[in-house]
């Protein structure tokens, strides 16, 4: 029998040493199996969060089976120990009382503080409203005047009945990227004007629903340059796979650049338009 208990506890230890793997896995970034990081602080902290609550939860789990493989082990009946009797444990009640609330109010505190910062939209430093469309996105630069649609790239819709594996960024390719400043606080006004779609890059770390009649708001602040990728995250309809999001982050310079040249173009066709309609 205690052969037999041997074993089990082993099996048992094996068990915690794995987890305890995974979890140093996890804080590492090892493997893809953890949170991502992200590159707006939004993100970061929603990661850090996240890895705080993780750990609470990981030293909790070992005390809590420490004690009751330790339980079992020692007050085992071959040992020769017979059960307590009692029904009634004043102590006890309040233990399990006071140290479940004491944890929720650990991780209630940080996690009211992350929130309260994800829906801090006011003092942006530009403002970009995005509308979806069955089945592509409209982006406006409020301040800039520059507004534009994004569609799903022709090289992506082309392999859709072909291979898509010669695609590259199959369904993750669009025809018109967001461009946005590394840095700043971009404010996204997000709105539909068929049905609900829901605006979604990963590497943010935030998601919203984009709604007929109403506006809803979400900030970032993009800390690194690079080109980020995203779908519409909301069943949409038969082309809902179709809505992919591609976001150019560029340095302050790079993207008044950008902005300036847009300008200049969207002023060139107007232009081109006008003589052509006399």
């Amino acid at each position: 029998m205690f052969s037999n208990f041997r074993r089990s506890a082993a099996a048992g230890l094996a068990g915690i040493a794995t987890t305890l793997a995974a979890a140093s896995a996890m804080a590492g970034g090892w493997g893809g199996i953890n949170l991502p990081v992200g590159v707006t602080s939004i993100s970061r902290g929603a990661y850090d969060l996240h890895m705080l609550m993780l750990w609470i939860s990981v030293v909790i789990g070992i005390i809590v089976f420490g004690v009751m493989f330790v339980s079992i082990v020692l007050h085992r009946k071959a040992a020769g120990h017979e059960p307590a009797q009692f029904r009634h444990s004043t102590r006890a009640e309040i233990a399990w009382t006071i140290i479940p609330f004491v944890i929720l109010v650990s991780f209630a505190i940080p996690a009211t503080k992350t929130l309260i910062d994800m829906e801090d939209t006011s003092e942006p430093d530009l403002t970009l409203k995005v509308t979806g469309y069955q089945w592509l996105w409209k982006y406006e630069y409020v301040e800039d005047g520059v507004t534009f649609y994004s569609n799903l790239a022709s090289s992506s819709r082309s392999a859709i009945y072909g291979d898509p594996r010669s695609v590259e960024n199959y369904l993750l390719e669009v025809d018109n990227p967001v461009v946005l400043p590394v840095g700043k606080k971009v404010r996204l006004l997000l709105t539909s004007g068929d049905v609900i779609h829901s605006w979604w890059v990963p590497a943010f770390g935030m998601k919203k629903d984009a709604i007929p009649g109403y506006f809803n708001q979400m900030w970032i602040r993009i800390e690194e340059p690079g080109i980020y990728r995203g779908q519409c995250a909301e069943l949409c309809g038969k082309d809902h796979g179709f809505m992919p999001i591609v976001v150019e982050a560029k340095s302050e310079d790079a993207y008044k650049q950008w902005l300036a040249a847009y300008k200049a173009e969207q002023q060139t066709q107007l232009v081109a338009t006008s003589t052509l309609s006399q």
